[in-house]
């Protein structure tokens, strides 16, 4: 079964600068068994990105960006918000550690520092509304202080579900009335500090979420335009952008700076979530940006971070399974499907990750014998709750697999999360470790890489994500 694979590993052997100035990426690290940030920061290098967003600010991940002349955006997670509020003490803490002590000659260019992460999102049912603007203030302040604030500023990423409009249209676009208060306070804030409004955009979700959402409007191909006075738009990105527009006028910031922070498009795990459909969409995005004609109400180019750079198999799968399959990389950094992002005309070969390492070519499967199938299922559950399953789901890229198959993509996942551990492929007597690959044409059976000691796993931030999977996927079996 290796020959299935053979056309996707293939590459070309020089790499081109392809990706334009305007277009970052974000590196997320959610993921049980992540590069070695010195093959991340390579990549990075070999296929022309110059600007990356994180969701934290790991000193050893962070220090590989040194001397590279990246653009890099911090992050600090939602849970600090509340520390970094209560005492600007802490705040200017963790401005030394993170941001000066990375700026001497040849460090980290740092430009942003993300003060948490979408915290107003409406299923955090206002946790993090009162802990949020001060926590901007203290950091922007720390910053000042240290002689950094006209180098780097503090934002805030916001989900675009902090703004609506009632009629679909952009002209009708407001905040949230119950954000709305805190929202003129932050916006405020960012036009005097000289900082951008960081707004996530996902077309994906508006399509999934709304049955009756028409599916060409997701993309860019002109279908379903919808008609806002003398404005028509041809697709959900600039209609949900200009909505941004209209409710930031509506606070009287109409000129604020944006940058988008997340853009794109999964490809498993749900069945509008696929490769073809994300190369459709990148492709379409690609030349709206190369085009630099903007949004009817903000013309010119556009800053974006495309999300996002690998697949994380310890998400959280509450938004949907698909949220582990956002990667233009597969978990091991090989691209999932050429990519026009000079939106010029001519796809490219993304330049894969170098010098990945992998475990031995063996595969855990159900046993032939194996009859038990109330064991079966309960070791299958129990398989996937400490796994990723995502694409069994039904429409995903391993849903067509035969009940024996699919009882052994689940074996074979807990197995590879475990570095084939010859404990974690016995499944009360069910399994087997085999050397003929079990993959078909559509769906992978993975072979894990190896992390070497230095790396740092993050199994810590997959535990609640792994053991929520267990009650999605029962349904399976």
């Amino acid at each position: 079964m290796a020959v299935l694979w053979a056309g996707a590993l293939i590459q070309v052997a020089t790499s081109v600068k392809v990706v334009a100035d305007n277009i970052g990426v974000n590196w997320g690290t959610m993921t049980s068994h992540p590069l070695h940030p010195r093959i991340v920061v390579q990549l990075l290098k070999d296929n022309g990105f110059e600007k990356v967003k994180l969701f934290d600010s790991d000193p050893w991940m962070v220090g590989y960006l040194a001397g590279t002349g990246i653009e890099v955006m911090l992050g600090i997670p939602n849970d600090q918000l509340e520390f970094l509020s209560q005492d600007y003490g802490n705040a200017k803490d963790w401005v030394k550690e993170n941001c000066t002590s990375h700026l001497h000659k040849g460090g980290v260019n740092i430009k942003y520092v993300a003060v948490g992460n979408e915290p107003f999102l409406t299923s955090y049912k206002g946790r993090f509304l009162k802990t949020t603007f001060p926590a901007l203030k203290n950091i922007q302040k720390a910053l000042n202080e240290a002689g950094l604030g006209n180098k780097i500023k503090a934002v805030v990423p916001q989900n675009a579900d902090v703004y609506e409009s009632k009629s679909d249209k952009p002209s009708d676009g407001v905040f949230r009335r119950d954000v709305k208060a805190v929202m003129a306070q932050i916006v405020r804030f960012l036009k005097e500090n000289g900082a951008p409004f960081v707004v996530n955009i996902y077309p994906f979700i508006s399509l999934t979420m709304n049955s009756k959402f028409p599916s060409d409007f997701a993309f860019f191909d002109g279908g379903h335009p919808i008609q806002d006075d003398n404005v028509q738009y041809n697709n959900v990105f600039e209609a949900n952008f200009d909505t941004l527009i209209y409710a930031l006028k509506d606070l009287g910031t109409p000129n604020l700076t944006i940058l988008v922070g997340e853009v794109g498009w999964p490809t498993d795990g749900h069945k509008k979530a696929n490769k073809n459909s994300a190369k459709k969409f990148y492709d379409g995005l690609f030349k709206v940006l190369a085009s630099k004609k903007g949004t009817p109400l903000r013309p010119g180019e556009m800053d974006v971070y495309l999300f996002g750079l690998f697949d994380e198999d310890t998400k959280s799968i509450e938004p949907g399974n698909f949220e582990r399959h956002w990667g233009i990389f597969d978990f091991d950094g090989k691209p999932k499907f050429t990519m026009d992002i000079s939106g010029k005309g001519g796809d490219k070969h993304l330049v894969a990750a170098k010098g990945v390492k992998y475990l031995p070519k063996q595969w855990c499967v159900l046993e032939s014998y194996a009859s038990n199938q109330d064991l079966i299922g309960q070791q299958t559950g129990w398989a996937c709750a400490r796994s990723d399953c995502t694409a069994l789901q039904d429409g995903a890229s391993c849903s067509n697999l035969d009940p024996d198959r699919t009882v052994s993509y689940a074996f074979n996942s807990y197995y590879q999360m475990n570095n084939q551990d010859e404990d974690a492929c016995d499944f009360e007597g069910l399994a087997t470790v085999v050397s003929k690959d079990p993959s078909t044409m559509s769906c992978r059976f993975n072979t894990q890489i190896k992390v070497d000691g230095a790396t740092r796993l993050s199994f810590a931030q997959g535990a609640v994500a792994a053991i929520s999977s267990l009650v999605t996927l029962f349904f399976l079996f």
